[in-house]
């Protein structure tokens, strides 16, 4: 940039901030398990899942969501009064958006919940947060188009797409045959604080 000042021409350096690319990735095999259910009390601890290192975490402070069985918790908010969740320490919240992945552009302007008592911020439930239950099959799929978009634990942006709840995320899942509580997804994080860009 240059800078002119009584006849004197002075170059300067430009001030401006280098932002780090998205991260893409695609997660598999990422256990989940728990205990209980079927009219038991469900229990175990929550896989936790970090979006800056990419991997599962036994942090108990730099983790975002967390897994057990099909709910999803978010490292915001408050206890929900589930057996064995995690400490919730950072600013964590969920936002459910339907459409294309790739279509989901920006986390700007959305409102995120958090999780609180009674609830979770990813609904709980067949058809209420990312997945759908077929008693016929007794099987669970995500919900077609159901994308859930998080703020960090602290304050940055992903957006994530299931695509299975069975080992090797097979096409038709069986459920007496496929081993579930084990997720795929896509995930695209931002890194950079303050950027809400999505793609």
């Amino acid at each position: 940039m240059e800078i002119s000042a009584n006849g004197f021409t002075k170059l300067s350096a430009s001030s401006f901030t280098v932002l780090s690319n998205l991260v893409t990735e695609t997660i598999s095999n990422l256990s989940a398990p728990q205990t209980g259910g079927q009219g038991e009390p469900v229990g175990g601890p929550f896989t936790k899942f970090s979006f800056e290192t990419g991997a599962v975490t036994d942090s108990e402070t730099d983790w975002d969501i967390a897994f057990r069985g099909t709910t999803i918790a978010v490292n915001g908010g408050t206890a929900t009064g589930t057996n064995e969740e995690p400490t919730r320490n950072g600013n964590a919240g969920a936002a459910i958006q339907n459409g294309i992945f790739s279509d989901i552009t920006s986390a700007n302007g959305l409102s995120f919940d958090q999780d609180a008592a009674g609830s979770f911020a990813v609904p709980a439930g067949s058809g209420e947060g990312w997945y759908n239950y077929n008693p016929a099959t007794f099987t669970v799929t995500p919900i077609p188009g159901r994308i859930l978009v998080f703020r960090t634990h602290d304050g940055k942006f992903a957006k994530v797409e299931i695509l299975s709840y069975y080992r090797d995320a097979p096409a038709e899942p069986d459920a007496f045959s496929d081993e579930s509580r084990v997720y795929t997804f896509n995930y695209v994080y931002n890194p950079n604080e303050g950027e809400t860009a999505l793609e």
